[in-house]
């Protein structure tokens, strides 16, 4: 049995006569019919009962029919697969990436990648609500958080790098009005919030969960400030005026640290529920562009290149607060 026996039964199956059959498959009827009587002997088997309507498989000709829509499904992949390999790769890619981080590490991350493979077309919507991927037409999302609990089942994850939000403090700031030495004194500091839409319906803004690195303890702290918004690029900026004390992540803070325009205020704690992810909708076979792009995104972010600045801490001082 070959490729073009089959292709002969699935034919026949599909147009229930061995007429359309011929002329689906281009050749004459009377080819289709010696064909089928030739791999029924070979069989020893009834494929399909005859009538003067219509040709129908029997049990054995229906289980034959479909092991072969999948063998030549495979076959076709495999097929697919090498030539692919042969070729550039090409075509368009359309993703999706939260504002800040898209546009500080994902636009120059596609920006080199797209020079390495120039018959690549990439498209990068940013925004601050996680699409439906596959409805809205996105090949892929790179993300600051995991996938939904509802899209979880349908959805493809990989972990690209971590990434953890800390606290920090304009060093005029912890002059004027002390450094915290400990979770409890932040009730008695202006905290800065950021009241993000991406948290879940559960997310508390008024609380931020802290994690302890000596013994992963974590740790629900309310805090309170004056000044709060939607935008954790103007809470970083009123931060940087000295405003109060921020809850930021590192890839977004990493150069001002650096700076010593902000310093770590409790160093031992981070807040680790923002790692980045690359989010798809699921398929049998990812295009070689898809996967060449994931690899890529995968090298490029891993071991945090965020971290590569030095990250001054605030200085041991006193617990005097405003």
């Amino acid at each position: 049995m070959d490729r073009p026996d089959l292709e002969l039964v699935i034919a026949v199956r599909q147009h229930g006569s061995l007429v359309m059959a011929a002329r689906a498959l281009r050749v004459t009827p009377s080819a289709v019919t010696k064909r089928l009587a030739a791999l029924e002997a070979s069989l020893g088997l009834r494929l399909f009962q005859r009538t003067t309507r219509r040709v129908s498989p029997t049990a054995e000709g229906e289980v034959l029919c479909e092991r072969a829509v999948h063998l030549l499904h495979a076959f076709d992949e495999v097929q697919a697969e090498l030539r692919e390999r042969q070729a550039e790769p090409a075509g368009p890619v359309r993703l999706a990436a939260t504002f800040g981080f898209g546009r500080l590490w994902v636009g120059p991350a596609l920006a080199a990648f797209q020079a390495r493979h120039p018959g690549i077309r990439i498209q990068l919507q940013l925004t601050e609500q996680l699409p439906d991927l596959a409805v809205q037409g996105f090949d892929g999302a790179i993300w600051l958080w995991n996938a939904p609990r509802e899209r979880a089942a349908e959805w493809v994850s990989r972990k690209l790098a971590a990434n953890q939000r800390v606290l920090v403090a304009a060093p005029g700031y912890l002059e004027r009005h002390g450094t915290p030495r400990g979770l409890q004194d932040l009730a008695m500091h202006a905290c800065l919030v950021v009241r993000e839409n991406d948290g879940g319906p559960d997310q508390r803004f008024d609380h931020w969960r802290l994690r302890r690195t000596a013994d992963a303890q974590v740790t629900h702290v309310p805090v309170s400030g004056p000044l709060s918004s939607n935008s954790g690029e103007l809470v970083r900026d009123w931060c940087l005026e000295g405003r109060g004390i921020m809850l930021r992540s590192l890839w977004d803070i990493a150069p001002h640290l650096a700076s010593g325009d902000l310093v770590r205020v409790l160093p031992a704690y981070a807040m680790p529920d923002a790692d980045v992810h690359w989010l798809a909708p699921y398929q049998p076979r990812v295009p070689r562009r898809i996967r060449l792009l994931v690899d890529f995104l995968a090298e490029r972010f891993r071991g945090e290149p965020w971290k590569r600045f030095s990250a001054p801490t605030a200085p041991r001082g006193s617990r005097r607060t405003q």
